[in-house]
């Protein structure tokens, strides 16, 4: 079955989410991450959920949970605060998903939330283009995703392929349990 058949089941079944880690078509994503050091994915998680902030925002000006989360995400992984406050902030963020309507917009609140997450442990980072890609689905259709999808999957990959050639770049300092 592709992945297209694999989340048409899912559109059917009327499942919110169209990605799990058991889907075949980010088997692969999966192996890359499971070889990546923390602050690679870290850092890689920081970038897309930027990127998916600004796409909030556009449609929800005046929100900030979002932005928040990764601003406390940030702190914590430079060790300035403690885990529980970024903890509470992702959460604020996942908050916000359940109250707007959109399929695509909660898509992409809680990729935020689990692109924060990964801080915490690296293993989150697939979290991310779970509900990324859902989002994608839901902007475009089963019928006209295909390629907006590949083009996002190949881009998640060439951002980890950057930050494994820059990691010595980032200029922040690291907390402890980053540098393990």
């Amino acid at each position: 079955m592709n992945w297209i058949d694999e989340v048409s089941v899912k559109l059917k079944k009327k499942n919110q989410v169209l990605f799990t880690k058991k889907s075949e078509s980010i088997q692969d994503l999966i192996m890359l991450f499971e070889t990546q050091n923390h602050r690679v994915l870290a850092l890689w998680a920081f970038d897309f959920a930027s990127e998916s902030i600004a796409k909030l925002e556009e449609k929800y000006p005046e929100e900030k949970r979002p932005r928040e989360a990764l601003e406390a995400v940030k702190a914590w992984a430079s060790g300035k605060i403690k885990m529980r406050l970024a903890q509470r902030k992702i959460l604020d963020c996942h908050a916000f998903a359940k109250e707007i309507d959109n399929k695509e917009d909660i898509a992409i609140c809680h990729s935020i939330g689990q692109a924060c997450a990964v801080v915490h442990t690296a293993g989150h980072a697939i979290g991310y283009p779970i509900y990324d890609l859902t989002a994608i689905i839901y902007k475009y259709g089963i019928e006209n995703c295909r390629e907006a999808v590949e083009q996002r999957k190949q881009q998640y990959i060439e951002k980890i392929m950057y930050w494994n050639e820059h990691l010595s770049d980032y200029q922040c300092a690291w907390a402890d349990f980053m540098l393990k």
